[in-house]
């Protein structure tokens, strides 16, 4: 059973393994495809239109399918890989351990963001920006640039205490915990952290940054705590509901998925704490 460890807590073999599969998905042409997913999704979802990854119910389970493929991806490559997750309510700073040089580099220097040190530094060599939003084709970070503060433990309770998941207009209007926890709503949780780390992850090639897989896993951890405080408070839209995905519709691109079967992670993952 893959474990989802905080990454704080991960072994400097664990974070060398992974590291090490993240490029060879990039050095395969793999990588890049999930930017092009990403980045369709973004623009495709609209709040008086067909929506799906964003800005609508299916964003926690959309993305957790989509962690799942990046996630088998990079077991494809190394077995013993699991997603860690960055848990941005206790390492707020560019000096968390996160953004060493031994894992996922730094913040952006000043003139440009281009990220000068890590693995993913455009330096290196491995790390070419292929999907891209303009000319630039190096990773890119403004960490504490965009907005100052990431979210606090604080914020993120008083939305795990939000008691429906979502509701009508069922986009980036909607009450409730989906559209609070993207952030479109309320204190900002999911988008908050987009925007502090900005380069890439404030824009649609957001997965060009691999803290990005980091930051969704703790998103989702987020959503399978919000299940285990409302145990009687389930997905929603549960039938006819016009350019949403209801709870037993499939979700693209894959078509073979609902929401009803992503409602449970524990069959793929578990994570190190409750």
């Amino acid at each position: 059973m893959t474990v989802r460890k905080n990454q704080s807590s991960l072994t400097a073999d664990e974070k060398r393994r992974f590291v090490a599969a993240v490029l060879e998905l990039k050095r395969s042409d793999r990588y890049d495809a999930f930017v092009t997913t990403h980045n369709a999704f973004i623009v495709g979802d609209t709040d008086n239109g067909e929506r799906t990854g964003h800005r609508s119910p299916s964003f926690l389970p959309w993305h957790r399918r989509f962690l799942l493929e990046f996630e088998r991806a990079l077991q494809s490559v190394d077995a013993s890989v699991a997603l860690p997750y960055w848990d941005w309510s206790v390492d707020r700073s560019p000096r968390s351990s996160l953004w060493a040089p031994d894992f996922l580099g730094g913040t952006g220097r000043a003139r440009d963001g281009r990220v000068t040190d890590g693995p993913f530094a455009a330096a290196g060599g491995n790390w070419p920006i292929g999907v891209r939003v303009d000319g630039r084709a190096f990773l890119r970070r403004a960490l504490g640039a965009g907005v100052r503060e990431l979210p606090t433990r604080a914020e993120v309770d008083s939305v795990l205490a939000m008691p429906t998941y979502d509701m009508a207009p069922w986009n980036s209007g909607s009450d409730g915990f989906r559209n609070h926890l993207e952030g479109w709503r309320g204190v900002n949780l999911h988008n908050r952290v987009h925007v502090w780390v900005g380069g890439q992850m404030a824009t649609g090639v957001s997965p060009n940054d691999p803290v990005f897989w980091l930051h969704h896993a703790y998103i989702d951890k987020l959503w399978a705590q919000w299940q285990r405080r409302h145990p009687e408070a389930g997905y929603l839209p549960a039938a006819g509901t016009a350019d949403v995905v209801d709870l037993h519709e499939t979700m693209k691109p894959w078509n073979d998925t609902t929401p009803a079967d992503l409602l449970d992670h524990t069959p793929h993952y578990t994570f190190d704490t409750a």
